[in-house]
């Protein structure tokens, strides 16, 4: 098709040949350039066209682009995925002794997305990665919607990678350690998996929960190890198992009463360093039998008021009885509230139940000070404070997927995640964060601080410098007082005063005006460097009283003195003393005048007291009528 005249007249490059595609579009007019020539039997020589060099578009040569490899975004949220890395890099340690190298960066990825962005689903995790400096510290993970779901199935079928990784985060508990162990029930109604099923608080749910166990290491204060088990199974079921499959070998367990020792006594009869603190019912009949409400004493340096008693039933068996006074009375209040209402009120039955009100009582098979275990065991609150940053921080409250495996695996990365948020919190509250603002909060201002990725890594960047993005000075010192940058160099604070001696107020040496050379002598574009002009100057600078006299204690050579010349004459030592108190400027009263009367000065004058009174009430202003009496 032959190409306009118009567009062949279009100024490009020599020899260069344009061709017309007949297609529509911006590159209908391709610029072919000639590479050299074809000669034929018998005929012209033909030029050879070679590649294309450019387009005729709107009437203008435009040149191909180069194709370059994509270098990625220029700048990417840096404060939340910095926090996280600096915290976990010991667990991807973890990961790389068990998982392929892929699944370890991808399982590390997803996890730390969960953390920076609470409640992310599966298909937006991948463009929160891309978004954030986790592209950077975790490169090559593969966090698209597909990948996810597969990798979970991987990690869920795959139960001798997650008993290794868990081995070895328990190798590292030490024999004192105290170990929180309880159950969390998360909700999960799918219908093909067998993990599934309703728990005993599904009559006020409604709905199929899975049960997850966790192991807590109080002294780190983050979770050692986790396990999913189905919704109806009970925690003294689950018990032996969670310490069997994990390998659970030293440290002293603290439970709860749903985990009774009975459960667990082959398993401390093999292992004498595993030990246990565990709290028995109140209906034992141990109780009554050793007589443990009759208190020997009463604890100190702990708040409140706490009775205390120590038996030893059995050997290496110990029962360890509390009775804390403000428990005592809150129950007792709320079982006469509750028996008023109901009508139910039995006196024998309350001074029966009255024994127990407060009470709680220990088993362990440890010969521990009475204070020891109680305190122990008030700690295991925190594991809940873990549960409560699981289910609310982390937004983990429910499963995403549908199969077993898939159950698993996911809450294997959710176990991950617990373990970073746990670090979070525990670095977040020793810098003092949460005095003033929430754990959500902290992390919105973190993932606010963007970061450009050419800036150098080798060391903590410095806060203010020239590669943040758009970042505010709050979140700079959230950064600083998590370590995460170092703090700014501040500029010295200017001296007030005069200059050092030695210098005039043009900053040149000497203090004669004039610019001198290292040897002294004066530079031949100085002013006012003769000896003359330099007495005068001397002269000058000397203080003078307000006579003009120059002051005899100032000295007429070398140095200034130190401070401001003093402008107001010295004062005469022999001079009589200024009296105390401002000066007067009213007249000195005289002693012998009459004093003046008490009160206020009469305006008004004296009335008469012969006058006849006012009659009382307000004067008439009209005339009284003429009252004319008929006969």
């Amino acid at each position: 098709m032959p190409v306009p005249e118009d567009i062949r007249k279009v100024p490009r490059p020599v020899n260069t040949v344009v061709q017309d595609s007949g297609r529509d579009g911006p590159k209908r007019y391709s610029v072919r350039e000639r590479t050299g020539t074809r000669y034929i039997s018998g005929g012209n020589p033909q030029p050879i066209n070679g590649k294309t060099i450019g387009y005729i578009i709107n009437h203008r040569f435009v040149p191909v682009c180069e194709k370059t490899v994509n270098p990625g975004p220029t700048m990417l949220s840096y404060g939340a995925a910095s926090l996280v890395d600096t915290l976990s890099k010991d667990l991807l340690a973890d990961l790389l002794d068990v998982y392929p190298p892929n699944d370890a960066y991808s399982i590390m990825a997803l996890a730390s997305i969960k953390v920076t962005k609470p409640g992310v689903s599966g298909t937006r995790a991948g463009s929160i990665y891309n978004m954030s400096f986790t592209n950077v510290f975790l490169p090559g993970a593969g966090l698209s919607k597909n990948s996810i779901v597969s990798l979970y199935q991987r990690i869920g079928a795959d139960g001798t990678k997650r008993a290794e990784f868990f081995e070895h985060r328990v190798s590292r508990v030490c024999d004192e350690d105290h170990i929180l162990i309880d159950g969390t029930l998360k909700q999960d109604t799918s219908r093909i998996n067998d993990l599934s099923a309703f728990s005993y608080k599904a009559r006020l749910k409604g709905c199929e929960d899975i049960s997850i166990l966790y192991a807590y290491d109080l002294e780190k204060m983050e979770p050692i190890c986790a396990q999913v088990f189905p919704g109806n199974s009970i925690d003294a079921v689950s018990y032996r198992s969670f310490v069997s499959d994990n390998n659970l070998r030293k440290g002293i367990i603290i439970s709860d009463k749903g985990f009774p020792p009975n459960e667990i006594r082959e398993i401390l009869a093999r292992n004498p360093l595993l030990h246990y603190i565990t709290p028995i019912k109140r209906n034992d009949a141990r109780i009554a039998k050793f007589q443990l409400t009759n208190f020997d004493d009463i604890l100190t340096g702990i708040d409140g008021i706490v009775q205390y008693k120590k038996v030893n039933t059995a050997p290496g068996v110990y029962l360890y009885a509390f009775r804390d006074a403000g428990r005592a009375a809150a129950e007792e209040k709320s079982y006469l509230d509750q028996a008023r209402k109901k009508g139910t009120y039995d006196d024998s039955k309350y001074l029966e139940k009255k024994k127990t009100f407060g009470l709680i009582v220990f088993e362990s098979d440890r010969n521990l000070e009475p204070k020891v275990a109680y305190l122990s065991y008030e700690e295991r609150w925190k594991l809940e404070l873990v549960f409560k940053a699981y289910k609310s921080d982390d937004c983990l409250d429910h499963t995403s997927v549908q199969g077993d495996f898939s159950v698993i695996g996911s809450e294997f990365v959710n176990f991950i995640s617990s373990v970073i948020t746990c670090r979070i919190i525990t670095r977040a509250t020793k810098a003092g964060l949460f005095d003033e603002m929430t754990y959500r909060d902290m992390i919105d201002d973190l993932n606010s601080a963007w970061r450009l990725t050419s800036a150098p890594r080798e060391s903590l960047p410095v806060a203010g410098d020239e590669y943040w993005v758009h970042t505010i000075p709050k979140v700079s010192e959230i950064l600083e007082k998590l370590g995460l940058c170092l703090p700014a160099e501040k500029p010295e604070p200017k001296k007030r005063g005069r200059k050092p001696s030695g210098q005039d107020k043009t900053g040149l040496n000497g203090g004669n005006g004039a610019n001198t050379s290292k040897s002294g002598t004066p530079d031949s574009q100085g002013k006012g460097s003769s000896n003359e002009e330099q007495t005068l100057r001397e002269i000058a600078s000397e203080p003078e009283n307000t006579d003009g006299e120059t002051i005899n204690n100032a000295p007429k050579h070398g140095k200034r003195p130190v401070g401001r010349p003093r402008t107001r004459p010295i004062p005469d030592p022999n001079a009589p003393k200024r009296p105390v108190g401002r000066p007067r400027t009213r007249p000195v009263p005289d002693p012998n005048a009459p004093k003046r009367p008490v009160g206020r000065p009469r305006t008004r004058p004296v009335p008469d007291p012969n006058t006849p009174k006012r009659p009382v009430g307000r004067p008439r202003t009209k005339s009284i009528p003429d009252l004319q009496v008929s006969e």
